[in-house]
């Protein structure tokens, strides 16, 4: 399916700056469609003539009129001629007589999308009058403000490109919450769930008829500092995004000034309760925070443990005792490395390329001192799940291990050590080769009958449903293949 932008360069022979304008407008098109409880379609000049509708937005304000969608149509030049009428004079026109639609009765009009004194595009409004009442003062306010909006379309004066591109989850909508200022900051209107999230942050009093920056003042007068983009926002002299929070209550707040001629006349600002949400976020990082201490002290305490057993190591003789704690260090050091990672990052992932980097300087600088042997990486095992990344370091350093303890002990060598990711229907696999150049596996191996460390990783490839097996290489060494099946990671989900 195309984009905005493929469409406009596909469809019109509108420059890269244009394009940008109109992109600009789209992404904040909701905020005139819920003012006007209306649907807006945006139409661009078609090559060779005429209108392709490239864009169509409904209102969460009230009911649609086009229930299907109507972008990718087209309109000859002088088939609507509101359309062709509003580009040429760059007015707003708006039709007569109602086009009825479906049995309803649908009002139409057409503004010029207007950037440096030139007409970009129109932009349709169409309403619904079917549904039309006798309007509340919400209505009456939501349907002039979208009327100032939509004439600062067609003067040039909206979309603005000092509004700011991001921000934190929460935006405020619509339906969130409305306030409109006039020129000196005094508010002439708040909707009910504005008046509300006003009150939460601890104002009392009446909020219409009052000065928006002096409530703000008044309510954060015993508060930290604030944000100091805040005095521009609840003004409305800048159009910007803030957050007050005060007596534990969090509103987003953010400010589009209103211009008439170029002359400021006032703002609307949508405000949202936000508390809720902050709290939440709060939660996740203290408990983000929580789990990278856990995994901090779960390192310390194994590091702790390593200790001890070389200690005990240290006072045994050079027999088999002694270097069956040294193994226990070892295995110990690597669950411990994993746990290190873990407690560095901001979620239950580590990037394992980092941990078998580690672990096989490691292991070949312990395992052997009177000949050269050197171990290198090949492919990437990316990012794991801490269950899989903890088994896998096992693996991983048991199988180098025994590569360079028996297959190089004697002539050195190179080790590798090879990943690689697949998919298997609905699993990710991992495939692991550990090659050696060594002296191969021993007359009538069998890894039932082998030692320790052998079972070890028969038992951890077997948790992690996966399968293994050993191999003479050719022309000399030895090559352990094993695949295990990952448990998924956000980043594999999201790839799927």
């Amino acid at each position: 399916m195309s984009t905005l932008s493929d469409d406009l360069r596909d469809q019109t022979d509108l420059g890269a700056a244009e394009i940008e304008w109109l992109h600009l407008l789209v992404g904040d098109w909701q905020l005139l469609s819920d003012l006007s409880f209306a649907d807006l379609v945006l139409w661009v000049p078609a090559k060779g003539g005429g209108w392709y509708a490239a864009a169509h937005i409904r209102p969460t304000t009230g009911p649609m009129v086009f229930f299907e969608d109507v972008v990718g149509r087209r309109l000859d030049q002088g088939r609507r001629p509101a359309l062709d009428q509003a580009f040429a004079d760059l007015r707003i026109v708006r039709e007569r007589d109602p086009d009825w639609r479906d049995h309803m009765p649908i009002r139409e009009e057409a503004i010029p999308v207007v950037s440096e004194g030139r007409a970009l595009a129109v932009l349709t409004r169409h309403t619904n009058l079917a549904t039309m009442r006798t309007p509340s003062r919400l209505e009456l306010t939501y349907v002039a403000t979208a009327d100032a909006l939509a004439r600062m379309i067609a003067s040039g004066e909206f979309p603005s490109l000092a509004a700011p591109t991001g921000q934190r989850r929460g935006a405020p909508r619509v339906g969130d919450g409305v306030i409109r200022l006039n020129a000196d900051g005094t508010v002439t209107y708040a909707s009910p769930n504005a008046v509300s999230a006003i009150h939460r942050l601890g104002h009392i009093s009446d909020v219409v008829g009052a000065s928006l920056a002096g409530i703000i003042s008044e309510v954060l007068r015993d508060e930290a500092p604030v944000d100091e983009s805040l005095a521009l926002v609840v003004t409305g002299r800048a159009p910007w995004r803030t957050e007050v929070e005060a007596r534990g209550a969090s509103v987003s707040m953010r400010a589009i000034p209103l211009t008439e001629g170029g002359q400021r006349t006032g703002a609307i600002l949508l405000l949202r309760d936000v508390s809720e949400l902050r709290r939440r976020e709060r939660e996740l990082l203290t408990k983000d925070a929580t789990i990278r201490e856990i995994h901090h002290r779960v390192k310390n305490n194994l590091q702790t443990v390593a200790a001890l057993l070389r200690m005990q190591s240290r006072r045994l003789p050079d027999n088999e005792a002694r270097a069956a704690l040294d193994e226990a260090v070892r295995r110990v050091g690597t669950i411990a490395l994993v746990h290190e990672t873990l407690s560095q990052g901001f979620d239950e992932t580590v990037d394992f390329d980092e941990i078998v980097a580690r672990g096989l300087a490691a292991v070949v600088e312990v395992a052997i001192r009177d000949v050269s042997v050197r171990a290198k990486r090949l492919g990437s095992f990316g990012r794991l799940q801490a269950e899989d990344a903890t088994s896998l370091a096992m693996v991983v350093t048991e199988l180098v291990h025994n590569a360079v303890k028996h297959g190089l002990a004697q002539t050195g060598g190179v080790v590798s050590v090879q990943a690689e990711r697949s998919w298997d229907t609905d699993d990710e696999l991992l495939t692991v080769t550990v090659t050696d150049d060594g002296t191969g596996l021993p007359e009538g191996f069998d890894p039932a009958d082998s030692g320790l460390g052998t079972q070890i990783v028969t038992s951890l490839v077997q948790d992690l449903r996966g399968r293994i097996t050993w191999k003479n290489a050719t022309p000399h060494g030895t090559t352990v293949r094993f695949v295990a099946r990952l448990r998924p990671t956000k980043d594999a989900k999201d790839g799927m």
